[in-house]
C-alpha cells in the first residue's frame, strides 16, 4: 500500500490498484457462488415440488436449517469447522453457494407451482413422461419466471460476499478495511468506506439492470400460463 500523500481522496486513487484486486475477488466470488446456488438450488426446487417421500422431506429440512443459520456462522464452519481444510476462497465460495442454494431452492419452488396443471397434463398427453414434461416444458417456463427473484438473490449474494472478511478473504470490504488500518489511512476511513460503498452501488446497478434487460428478452409473451 502507498502512504498517505496530501489527503484523503489521494491516498485512495493512489491505492486504487489494490481496491480493485477486491473488486475483482468480489464479483467472482460472486458469480461462482450464485452458480453453485442455482446447480443446487433448482434441482431442490424440483425435489419439493414434484418429489414424495424421503427426498422432499430432507431436502426441506435441509433448506430450513441453511435459511434459519447466519451466514457468517455458515463461513466460519467451512473454514474453521469443516474437516477438509479449506481455503478462504473455497470456503466462501461453499458457504454462500449452500446458503444461496437454500434461497433459490424456494425462487424455483414458487415458480415451478406458478405454471397451470394444465400445461404438465397436456405434456403427458402427447406422451413424455413425467420427467420429460418437467424438464422441457415446466422447467423452461419456471426458469422464465424466476428472473426477477433471481435479480434479488444475486443482490443479497453480491452484498454478502462481505461477511468473507470473517475469514480473511481479501474481498472488496477486507482490502478497504486493510486501508484505513495503516497509520497513513486512519485519518480517511469516512472517503475510504464511501468508495467501498460507491463499488457496491455500481456492481448493484450494474446487476439490476442487466438481470431488468434479461427479464423483458425472456419474459412468457401475453403472460399466459
Amino acid at each position: 500500500m502507498i502512504p498517505l500523500q496530501t489527503g484523503p481522496w489521494e491516498y485512495i486513487f493512489a491505492n486504487w490498484g489494490y481496491l480493485a484486486g477486491g473488486v475483482v475477488f468480489t464479483i467472482v466470488l460472486t458469480a461462482v457462488s450464485i452458480l453453485l446456488g442455482f446447480a443446487l438450488g433448482l434441482p431442490a426446487g424440483i425435489v419439493e415440488v414434484y418429489g414424495d417421500g424421503w427426498g422432499r422431506r430432507l431436502v426441506q429440512r435441509v433448506g430450513v436449517l441453511v435459511r434459519g443459520t447466519p451466514i457468517v456462522v455458515i463461513l466460519a464452519f467451512m473454514f474453521f469447522v469443516f474437516p477438509l481444510n479449506l481455503t478462504a476462497f473455497v470456503a466462501a465460495t461453499f458457504g454462500l453457494g449452500l446458503r444461496s442454494a437454500a434461497y433459490q431452492s424456494q425462487i424455483f419452488r414458487g415458480t415451478l407451482q406458478s405454471v397451470s396443471e394444465g400445461q404438465m397434463e397436456a405434456a403427458r398427453s402427447i406422451g413424455l413422461s413425467k420427467s420429460e414434461s418437467i424438464r422441457r416444458v415446466i422447467v423452461p417456463q419456471a426458469l422464465r419466471r424466476s428472473i426477477p427473484g433471481f435479480q434479488n438473490e444475486f443482490t443479497i449474494v453480491l452484498k454478502d460476499t462481505s461477511v468473507a472478511y470473517a475469514i480473511g478473504l481479501g474481498e472488496l470490504l477486507t482490502r478497504g478495511t486493510d486501508l484505513y488500518l495503516t497509520a497513513e489511512g486512519n485519518t480517511a476511513v469516512l472517503e475510504i468506506f464511501l468508495t467501498v460503498s460507491a463499488v457496491y452501488f455500481v456492481l448493484t446497478m450494474a446487476t439490476n439492470r442487466s438481470l431488468d434487460y434479461a427479464g423483458r428478452v425472456f419474459a412468457i409473451p401475453g403472460g399466459s400460463s
